[in-house]
C-alpha cells in the first residue's frame, strides 16, 4: 500500500472589498467568488480528488468557499471545522496545525488567507510562487505517512491552478 499525504490550500474566494460597517472577518463572496469556487471544486473532481478532512478559517469567505467545496463534492457542510487560527495567523501557526493532522488523513483540505496562504505554499514547492489568487488551489502529494513528516524533501509531485488558468 502507498504512504501517501494530500494537501490542498485553498485560497477563499473573490470578496467583496468594502461592505459599508462590516468588519473584515464577515466580509462575504462577491458573485465572482461563488462561480469560481464552484468551478475550482468541479476541476478538482474531474482529477477525482476527494478530501478526508476540511479546514477553514472562520472567516465568512472563507467558510463559504469551503461550503461551496463541500456541496460541490456531495460533502456536508457541518464536516468542515473550524479554526480561528486560520484566519490572520502566520505560517507557522498553520505548520502546527496541519503537522498535528491525524495520520489516518490522507488528505487535507485548507481553506484560508493570502499572504498567508502563498507563504505556506511556497514553504514546500520548489517552484515558488508570486501570488495565489483567490480560488487558486496549491495541490502537493507527499511521499509519507505522517503528517509531521511533509516537507519538500517529501513532495511526490504538485498542481497549481486557478480560476483564469486556461489549459
Amino acid at each position: 500500500m502507498e504512504d501517501y499525504k494530500d494537501l490542498y490550500i485553498v485560497r477563499h474566494g473573490k470578496a467583496v472589498s468594502d461592505y459599508g460597517k462590516i468588519s473584515d472577518i464577515d466580509r462575504p463572496l462577491k458573485e465572482r467568488g461563488i462561480v469560481d469556487s464552484l468551478t475550482m471544486a468541479n476541476r478538482l473532481l474531474s482529477k477525482d480528488i476527494m478530501p478526508d478532512k476540511i479546514i477553514s478559517s472562520s472567516a465568512v469567505r472563507a467558510f463559504h468557499s469551503a461550503s461551496i467545496f463541500c456541496r460541490a463534492f456531495d460533502i456536508s457542510v457541518e464536516k468542515i471545522q473550524i479554526v480561528e487560527q486560520f484566519y490572520l495567523s502566520g505560517t507557522s501557526t498553520l505548520l502546527d496545525l496541519i503537522f498535528s493532522t491525524e495520520s489516518n488523513v490522507k488528505s487535507l483540505m485548507i481553506f484560508g488567507h493570502n499572504p498567508t496562504f502563498t507563504d505556506l505554499a511556497n514553504y514546500f514547492l520548489n517552484n515558488e510562487i508570486d501570488n495565489m489568487p483567490t480560488t487558486g488551489v496549491v495541490g502537493i502529494r507527499f511521499n509519507t505517512r505522517s503528517w509531521s513528516e511533509i516537507s519538500r524533501k517529501t513532495i511526490e509531485n504538485s498542481f497549481f491552478d486557478y480560476p483564469k488558468n486556461s489549459f
